[in-house]
């Protein structure tokens, strides 16, 4: 055992504190989503409606309190450990770390306002798929063109620019799961319940929140793909800045 020796600075191990609770949050809530994605959606359309109201409460209940916390875990910790690459980028380049947590709030909050608004309507052209997928490319290829010129002086590491893009998709992608997803599967899975224990009817209304919030969970689901790319390219794969 004499080969261990664990580091005893404070900053290191809060730096590796905050990675492994990053990584153990993101194992959960990236392992919920391509459940519901890849396994949960298609066995849901094969039962009946009796025996979906006795399986959706239930399941659903416990799985999107998981899911949608493990996505706080994952980003607030992801941030912090993000926050500390931009203060040491900013004091060894002698620039300002509020530039680049700024900028990554306002940028990425504003393109996740505008891909809701485009899910809003829910009829025509803005009901399909593959047209929300052009619109929403759109949105975050400008979102990450915008950040990367407005973080370009210099100072700014790969690191800093990398996880500044991925981590902007992670910070949709959780506002995706709060004010999507979660918001409108909490008003069906109440709504199933009820029609299953009282057989009260289920609104029209169940239909549209149900398809935003598959619309939703699928636009995650892709976004997952870049984002996690962009993580390992933060440290491995030098593509931005210095």
């Amino acid at each position: 055992m004499s080969q261990i020796q664990l580091p005893t600075d404070a900053t290191t191990n809060f730096l590796m504190l905050l990675r492994w609770l990053h990584f153990i949050g993101g194992v959960a809530w990236l392992g919920l989503l391509y459940f519901f994605n890849l396994v949960n959606v298609p066995f849901m359309k094969e039962l009946d409606a009796a025996t979906k109201g006795k399986v959706l409460p239930s399941l659903m209940s416990r799985a999107l309190w998981w899911f949608r916390w493990a996505s706080v875990l994952t980003v607030l910790a992801g941030l912090a450990y993000w926050g500390s690459v931009v203060a040491s980028d900013a004091r060894n380049g002698g620039g300002s770390s509020g530039g680049p947590m700024a900028t990554f709030f306002i940028i990425w909050t504003v393109a996740w306002g505008l891909m809701y608004a485009s899910l809003i309507p829910g009829k025509g052209a803005l009901d399909k798929g593959p047209v929300l997928a052009v619109i929403y490319i759109v949105i975050v290829v400008a979102a990450s063109h915008v950040f990367l010129h407005l973080n370009n002086h210099g100072w700014e590491s790969n690191r800093l620019l990398a996880i500044g893009i991925g981590g902007g998709m992670g910070w949709v992608m959780m506002l995706n799961v709060w004010g999507v997803i979660w918001r409108a599967q909490k008003k069906i899975i109440n709504w199933t319940k009820d029609n299953a224990a009282n057989g009260a009817p289920i609104p029209d209304k169940a239909k549209y929140l149900a398809r935003q919030a598959f619309l939703t969970s699928r636009a995650n689901f892709v976004l997952s793909f870049p984002m996690l790319f962009l993580m390992g390219a933060a440290s491995h794969y030098p593509m931005f800045g210095k």
